[in-house]
């Protein structure tokens, strides 16, 4: 498979009229579906609603026109709103734009070098425990506009813990009226699937909640009273950069790089499976990398792959690349003609529409079955890349996370890794062990990844003073690593200081092409190293 190969230009080849249909009816339904979630991600994500319509048209455009999926639907999704609102708070939009370019910048690097398939270790563990965090800190965020709190004028709601406060001090300006049409909004949004699949539930409970409010004449915030909203096409803006600014920005430009390519790479995945095809993830992560730039030079926010959307299009018919281009054109129609209407909507059903998209992305039944099954050290992992992406950020987090994830991993490994003896008493089934030894002789079998973290395990090796050969059995270790070569060195300067002659047996393709490199074949004789443990027992039997 090519690095870099858009399935826009190879489905081309055999398209049809029939399909050009299709996909213009999947991508006028996804557009349809995108409208509201695109102006609420934006809202949780502390910018202008159009910025959230500019990412899915500009960011949508390009990564289907570049894309390594067929169907796969990009924009702006939840998974990004906390951080995004970090760095607005922090560094302003301008600061925004900087670090959704270095991201897209990132990413375009990470398809290159082929990182492609090295998403795949990051632990689910950590996905699914920030995935939960990013799902209770939008309802956490949505809170204020669900009830019609008002917040202390000046009192900080950047981080989240600020935010619970801020709830508990407004708490007695509670707006019934408020609840009651975001209660109406969340039973439509529940509700609508079971009746008809074709409409988008949000856009139902966005008109629905619009009607009440203007014939009621309700006092319920609505977006008009919070946001200037904007009907102007997106405009390219170049940001100034600083190295102070860069520098800071650098490890929420990763986050969203590495957030980006899971989310997309998943959502390909899962298209996949559902039409039986096979992305390329490398040219995918380059077209994501592309479309954030060019998301970030026309005023967006960072994009990346929306399962939910992608789900949508491919059971609507779209098969083909085509109808991504087709909702972002659509979204563009809308942005032009409608968005002044977006206004109306009233703040209790953005809350309830982002409340149901935190249900659906928080993964709580995947979260209380790792609890409930997995070893205690994957539950760690989990638990503390939740709370840290609740209480702290999702940068803090998954750094955390997966320094957590790699220490736990090496001691597992290490714990596996073991050294025995064949002067010990053999199992029942050890049928090899019962193998004749030479006098003077000793086998010792290592099993399991030599590296640093089990290194300390060569020092158990026994030298007796009868003993004068050491057969080092290799046939069970994978890899060997510099630390551990170093200790072989080690046990080979004691074995010729003392007499002893050292062989190894069965050592494997990944060991010994590190011995190699290290010079210790050369150093202990290539005659010593020998296929098998009864060419090693025959050649101790002959030296003696």
């Amino acid at each position: 498979m090519k690095l870099f190969q858009p399935k826009l230009f190879t489905s081309i080849k055999s398209y049809s009229k029939k399909q050009l249909v299709n996909d213009l009816i999947a991508g006028v339904i996804v557009a349809i579906i995108a409208l509201p979630l695109s102006i609420a991600l934006a809202i949780a994500s502390g910018v202008s609603p159009e910025k959230g319509l500019y990412t899915a048209i500009i960011a949508g455009f390009v990564i289907a026109f570049l894309g390594g999926s067929n169907v796969n639907i990009s924009g702006p999704t939840a998974a990004f709103a906390t951080i995004v609102a970090g760095i607005v708070a922090q560094f302003g939009t301008s600061g925004l734009v900087i670090a959704t370019i270095m991201a897209g910048l990132i990413l375009i690097i990470m398809g290159l070098l082929k990182f492609g398939s090295l998403i795949k270790y990051i632990p689910h563990t950590i996905t699914t425990g920030f995935t939960s965090g990013i799902a209770l800190t939008i309802v956490i965020g949505q809170i204020k506009d669900f009830l019609g709190l008002t917040f202390p004028e000046g009192m900080p709601t950047v981080e989240t813990a600020e935010k619970v406060e801020a709830i508990a001090k407004s708490i007695t300006t509670f707006n019934p009226q408020a609840l009651l049409v975001g209660a109406i909004g969340m039973a439509i949004l529940i509700v609508w699937p079971k009746i008809s699949k074709k409409i988008p539930g949000s856009l139902i409970a966005v008109l629905v909640g619009v009607v009440i409010v203007k014939a009621f004449d309700m006092d319920v915030n609505t977006v008009g009273d919070l946001y200037t909203i904007s009907r102007d096409l997106p405009r390219f803006s170049m940001p100034e950069f600083s190295f102070e600014t860069v520098k800071q920005l650098v490890p929420s430009a990763f986050t969203i790089a590495i957030l980006a390519g899971i989310e997309s790479l998943l959502s390909c995945v899962v298209s996949d499976g559902m039409i039986n095809d096979r992305h390329n993830s490398n040219t995918e992560l380059i077209a994501q990398g592309v479309g954030n730039i060019c998301s970030g030079l026309f005023g967006g926010i960072p994009a990346t792959g929306a399962i939910a959307r992608t789900a949508a299009n491919v059971k609507n018919g779209g098969r083909t690349p085509v109808a991504g281009i087709v909702h972002a054109i659509v979204l563009l129609l809308i942005l032009v003609v409608l968005m002044p209407y977006a206004a109306w909507i009233p703040m209790p059903i953005i809350a309830a529409i982002l409340f149901m998209v935190a249900y659906n992305m928080c993964e709580w039944r995947q979260f209380v079955k790792i609890c409930k099954t997995a070893p205690k050290s994957d539950i760690l992992v989990l638990v503390v890349t939740f709370v840290l992406t609740v209480v702290f950020d999702l940068v803090v987090a998954i750094e955390v996370g997966m320094i957590i994830a790699v220490v736990l991993f090496m001691k597992r490994m290490a714990d596996v890794a073991h050294i025995r003896t064949w002067s010990e008493k053999p199992h029942e089934n050890d049928s090899e062990r019962l193998k004749e030894i030479p006098k003077h002789t000793e086998v010792v079998e290592f099993e399991g990844p030599m590296f640093f973290a089990s290194a300390e395990k060569f020092s158990k090796i026994p030298m007796g003073e009868d003993i004068k050969v050491i057969i080092l059995r290799m046939r069970n270790v994978p890899a060997l690593d510099a630390t551990a070569m170093r200790s072989l060195n080690e046990i080979y300067s004691i074995c010729k200081h003392s007499g002893r002659t050292l062989l190894l047996s069965h050592a494997n393709e990944q060991p010994l092409s590190v011995m190699k490199k290290a010079g210790f074949i050369d150093k202990v004789g290539e005659e010593h190293f020998l296929a098998n443990i009864d060419e090693a027992l025959a050649y101790a039997e002959k030296i003696q």
